[in-house]
């Protein structure tokens, strides 16, 4: 037998969890993918977000897939990760850079709301865009969001109320486009 080849129950329960995974991993990756997407606001940030959460249920799969509800897991690894990784590099930048903050002048009209919508959503704080993200286009409860960001329901709605705000006034007239008959 080869050196290091593992037998006995632990090689089958490893070998289980890692199919249980792959599984997972196959039918969750496009589910991952698109909400990361929204809060990266481009293809290539999402695969990284994406498959940085896979590798993080992956390392904890024995945890993970003990959760009562996997892709709510899944989707809290997702945003953590999100949120601290774009506070690294926030924080990174900042420590980095000593300019003066420079003004961004009003979105040139697009098209595509998606297009100005994905910029838009861009200018919010990291937090701020993983609310509005989750709040409104994964629809989940105030409480539900207030979990997965170990917030309180007050910061989530005042967030909301905020970032809403925020959207409205640099959205303009795009939301002619949303609405059409």
């Amino acid at each position: 037998m080869p050196a290091g080849t593992a037998t006995g129950p632990g090689a089958e329960a490893s070998d289980r969890d890692t199919a249980s995974f792959e599984a997972y991993a196959r039918v969750g990756q496009r589910r991952l993918y698109r909400t990361a997407y929204l809060l990266c606001g481009d293809p290539e940030g999402a695969r990284d977000l994406a498959q940085t959460t896979l590798a993080k249920l992956f390392q904890h799969w024995r945890k993970a897939s003990a959760a009562d509800n996997l892709d709510a897991y899944a989707k809290t690894v997702l945003v953590r990760t999100f949120v601290a990784e774009r506070r690294r590099t926030l924080r990174d930048l900042l420590a980095h850079t000593r300019t003066a903050p420079r003004t961004q002048p009003h979105p040139a009209p697009y098209s595509d709301l998606r297009v100005t919508l994905l910029a838009v959503l861009d200018e919010l704080p990291p937090r701020a865009r993983a609310i509005v993200v989750l709040r409104y286009w994964e629809d989940l409860s105030v409480e539900t969001v207030a979990s997965l960001l170990r917030c309180s329901e007050s910061t989530v709605k005042s967030q909301c109320s905020r970032s809403l705000a925020r959207l409205r006034t640099r959205l303009g007239d795009a939301h002619v486009y949303a609405t059409g008959s």
